[in-house]
C-alpha cells in the first residue's frame, strides 16, 4: 500500500442530538472524493475518537468504508490506552473492511519506549492490513524518538507514522530514520505540508482539507507538477483557515465553518460547546472570504 498525497482526516457528523449523522457521514464522503483527496482518515483527533463508544466507531467505519467503495483506502483510528482494547477495535475494523489502521499513542500515562514498541508490536502482529503510527505529542504527552520509528519500521505491516508534533525537524528525523526501510512519514500538521514534502515526506493528512479540500490537494499536486509557486501560493492560502481553528476547542470551529460553506456535519460532540456569537461572526468572514476568491471550496 502506498501512503501518499491528501488524505482527509474527516470528522464525524453528528446531528442535534449528539448521534452519528449517517447521511451527512455519505454526503462528505463523496464530496471529499470527488474533489480528489487520496484517502479518508477517519476517527482521529478531528473525528472525537476519543468521545465516541467503540460500537459508535464500529459504526461509523463501516458507513464509510461502505460509502466508499474502494475508490481511495480509508484509513480508521483504533489507538487507545490499552494494547488488549486497541486490539480488538483493530481486529474489528479490518473485518468491517479498513485498508489500514491509524494507531495514536497511548495517552494519559507517561509510558517508556520499550513499553510502546511492544505496545504496536503486540497490536501489528494482531491483524495483517497495515498500521501507521499516530504521533500527536501536544495531545498525548509522548514524542516518539526517531530510534524508536526506525524500531518500529522493520515490523511488517507497520508502514509509516503520521505526526503531527508541528516541528519539521521530527519530520526529517524520522525520514532519516526510515530511509532503508519500506515506510511513509506523512505530515499532520496541515502548516508544514509543503516543507515536508520538501524534506522526503509523502503527503499529509489534513484537518484543513474537510472544508478547503481542492487548495489542500493542489498543495500536493502543484508540487508533483513541479509548480512551486503555486504550490506555496496555496500553502500559504489555508493560514487564516488555520488561525480561526485556535479560536475554539478542536473540531468546533472546523465544524461551524464547515456549516457555514454549506456543509452539513453537525456540532462537536459535548464537552466541547458550539463557538460564541462573536467567533462565529469571525470564523463567517474568512469562510465568505475564501468563497468570494475560489468560488467553491
Amino acid at each position: 500500500m502506498e501512503l501518499k498525497g491528501i488524505i482527509t482526516a474527516m470528522v464525524t457528523p453528528f446531528d442535534k442530538n449528539q448521534q452519528i449523522d449517517e447521511q451527512a457521514a455519505r454526503a462528505l464522503v463523496n464530496r471529499l472524493i470527488q474533489s480528489n483527496v487520496s484517502g479518508l482518515f477517519i476517527l482521529g483527533t478531528n473525528g472525537e475518537f476519543h468521545v465516541l463508544t467503540q460500537e459508535e466507531k464500529v459504526h461509523f467505519a463501516k458507513i464509510v468504508i461502505q460509502e466508499t467503495n474502494k475508490r481511495v483506502p480509508v484509513y480508521v483510528g483504533t489507538g487507545g490506552n490499552s494494547t488488549a482494547e486497541v486490539v480488538a477495535l483493530s481486529q474489528e475494523m479490518e473485518k468491517a473492511g479498513a485498508d489500514a489502521l491509524s494507531v495514536i499513542t497511548p495517552f494519559f500515562m507517561q509510558v517508556t519506549e520499550e513499553e510502546l514498541y511492544h505496545h504496536y508490536e503486540i497490536i501489528a502482529t494482531s491483524v495483517s492490513i497495515p498500521i501507521i503510527i499516530y504521533n500527536i505529542p501536544k495531545n498525548t504527552g509522548i514524542n516518539l524518538s526517531a530510534d524508536l520509528i526506525k524500531r518500529l519500521a522493520k515490523i511488517k505491516n507497520i508502514i509509516g507514522v503520521k505526526d503531527s508534533s508541528g516541528k519539521i525537524e521530527n519530520i526529517k528525523d524520522y525520514i532519516e530514520a526510515t530511509i532503508d526501510e519500506d515506510f511513509s512519514v506523512l505530515s499532520g500538521s496541515d502548516s508544514l505540508i509543503l516543507k515536508a514534502l520538501d524534506v522526503g515526506a509523502t503527503g499529509a493528512i489534513a484537518a484543513t482539507s474537510n472544508l478547503l479540500t481542492k487548495i489542500d490537494v493542489s498543495i500536493y499536486q502543484n508540487w508533483i507538477n513541479n509548480e512551486r509557486q503555486a504550490a506555496k501560493k496555496a500553502q500559504n492560502s489555508i493560514e487564516e483557515l488555520r488561525r480561526v481553528l485556535k479560536l475554539g476547542t478542536t473540531p468546533a470551529v472546523l465544524k461551524k465553518a464547515m456549516e457555514l460553506a454549506g456543509i452539513s456535519v453537525g456540532p462537536a460532540r459535548l464537552p466541547v460547546l458550539e463557538p460564541s456569537e462573536e467567533t462565529t461572526r469571525e470564523i463567517a468572514s474568512v469562510v465568505n472570504a475564501y468563497l468570494e476568491e475560489y468560488k467553491e471550496l
